[in-house]
């Protein structure tokens, strides 16, 4: 039975789980209408370039979920209040290392030459965000990098682990170690 959504941004929520659970290649149009209840008929009419439209909008949506939840935080709220919301932010949006890093999973397969500017610049925004809240916490500005280089890594590190080994603590005891690093610099 097919299911009847009426909001593009429910379209792209229940597409994006898709390209999570299978990545770009494993998600055909028939995997993503059985796994959605969507028919073909709704996808494209949400979706009419297809399947290429559809992961450039699910990007799309997570990059602007995470600079209204996380970067402009950092970019321009006080620097260590923006910092320890990031890491409740981080381990909320990717449950406690349940939930994949979809931009992360697209620059490891051939969908990343397909989307490159739009996965460098999330990962390049991140970094330069988290860094630049380092700076105005007086850190300096080599540090606050290698730092936010380092956090950025991680996380994306311990989502693979955490999803390769079917073990959630992985994530959790990775964000706290590297939170831990972080404020320890900041004091």
């Amino acid at each position: 039975m097919t299911r009847t959504i009426f909001e593009k941004s429910d379209a792209i929520t229940l597409v994006a789980e898709v390209f999570r659970e299978l990545g770009y290649e494993g998600a055909s149009m028939s995997n993503i209408t059985a796994r959605t209840r969507l028919s073909k008929g709704s996808l494209y009419h949400f979706f009419p370039g297809g399947k290429e439209e559809m992961a450039a909008e699910i990007m799309a949506n997570i990059d602007a979920w995470f600079v209204n939840e996380m970067f402009k935080p950092l970019e321009e709220d006080d620097p260590r209040a923006a910092i320890a919301r990031m890491w409740e932010t981080t381990d909320t949006y990717f449950r406690s290392g349940r939930r994949i890093c979809l931009i992360g999973a697209f620059a490891l397969d051939e969908t990343r030459d397909r989307f490159a500017g739009a996965i460098q610049a999330y990962f390049y925004r991140w970094i330069e965000a988290l860094a630049g809240a380092l700076m105005r916490a007086c850190v300096t500005t080599a540090e606050a990098n290698a730092l936010a280089e380092e956090a950025v890594v991680g996380i994306q590190g311990a989502l693979t682990l955490a999803r390769a080994l079917g073990d959630d603590g992985i994530f959790g005891r990775t964000l706290q170690r590297l939170r831990e690093r972080v404020e320890a610099r900041l004091t």
